[in-house]
């Protein structure tokens, strides 16, 4: 239970983070920044172990979800940019 909790503390930080490094509007308030900088740490993780950072079972560090999150703002704004 404690991991859960730890989990959602460090997404929340790197989720704010990247909303501080990000410029522009961002969508939703602490919880999206939650999900978001956790949805960033499983994509930052992807892409260490894509480039040979990371091995099975390991996670992303912080940084990672932070690049993971930015990654995943940047796609929101592209987005919210062309549906417009």
């Amino acid at each position: 239970m404690l991991h859960l909790i730890w989990t959602c503390i460090i997404g929340l930080i790197a989720g704010a983070v990247a909303k501080l490094l990000m410029p522009g509007k961002d969508p939703g308030g602490w919880i999206i920044t939650m999900v978001l900088g956790i949805a960033g740490s499983f994509l930052g993780t992807w892409i260490g172990r894509a480039v040979g950072h990371y091995q099975e079972g390991q996670g992303a560090g912080f940084l990672m979800s932070v690049v993971g999150a930015v990654i995943l703002l940047g796609i929101y704004h592209l987005y919210k940019r062309f549906s417009a």
